[in-house]
C-alpha cells in the first residue's frame, strides 16, 4: 500500500462533467448529482483502510450536507483486475451495507479520475452551486483509525461553501492509498 496526499486544489476550476454507472447499472451525470448550493465529489474504494476508517463519517456527513443543499457523489476508479475486492459486486455490498445516501459510482475506464486528478483514496473535492472547485481537503484527522472527537474539516468546510460559496482559507491535504491505476 502506498499512501499519498493531495495536491492543492485548483480553485474556481469546474466540475468535470461524467457518465457512469451506479452499483445498479443505473448512468448518472454531474448534473444527476449536484445538489442546489453544491456538490461533494469523493473518490473511494472498498479497501482502503483509510476509508474504510471514516466511512461512517463519510455517511454521517453527507446527510446532513444534503440537509443543507450540498448534494455527494462517491467514484470508485481503481483496477478491479488487480484489486477484485473493488469491483461493482462488492461496492454494491459496502453501498447497502452503510446504507448510502449518495450514488456510488464505477469509473471502468479510469478516466474521470484522471479528468479530476485524483489521487488516492479518499479524495474529496468540494464544489458551489456554480460547481466551482472550494475545497480539496480530508474529511478530518483520522488517517487510518478513526479518531472519534476530530474537528469535522470537510464538514465545516462544505457547510460555509452552502451558505457564502466560497471554502475555507486553510484546508489540509487528504491522505489515503494511490488510486490503483491500470498498467499501460
Amino acid at each position: 500500500m502506498v499512501s499519498t496526499t493531495t495536491p492543492i486544489g485548483e480553485f474556481n476550476r469546474p466540475a468535470i462533467d461524467f457518465k457512469l454507472p451506479d452499483t445498479e447499472g443505473r448512468p448518472w451525470t454531474l448534473e444527476d448529482c449536484r445538489g442546489p448550493r453544491g456538490l461533494l465529489v469523493m473518490f473511494i474504494c472498498n479497501h482502503c483502510p483509510y476509508v474504510q476508517a471514516i466511512l461512517p463519517k463519510i455517511v454521517r456527513d453527507t446527510a446532513e450536507l444534503k440537509t443543507l443543499g450540498i448534494h455527494a457523489v462517491a467514484i470508485m476508479s481503481n483496477d478491479i483486475a488487480d484489486y477484485p475486492e473493488d469491483s461493482p459486486e462488492h461496492m454494491r455490498r459496502l453501498a447497502r451495507e452503510y446504507d448510502f445516501g449518495f450514488p456510488y459510482l464505477y469509473d471502468e475506464t479510469q478516466e474521470v479520475a484522471r479528468a479530476y486528478g485524483a489521487v488516492c483514496t479518499p479524495d474529496f473535492f468540494g464544489y458551489n452551486a456554480d460547481l466551482k472547485l472550494q475545497f480539496r481537503g480530508r474529511l478530518d484527522a483520522s488517517g487510518r483509525q478513526d479518531q472519534p472527537d476530530a474537528p469535522r474539516e470537510l464538514f465545516h468546510a462544505m457547510q460555509l461553501i452552502a451558505e457564502t460559496g466560497v471554502g475555507p482559507s486553510e484546508q489540509t491535504p487528504s491522505i489515503g492509498c494511490s488510486i490503483k491505476w491500470r498498467s499501460p
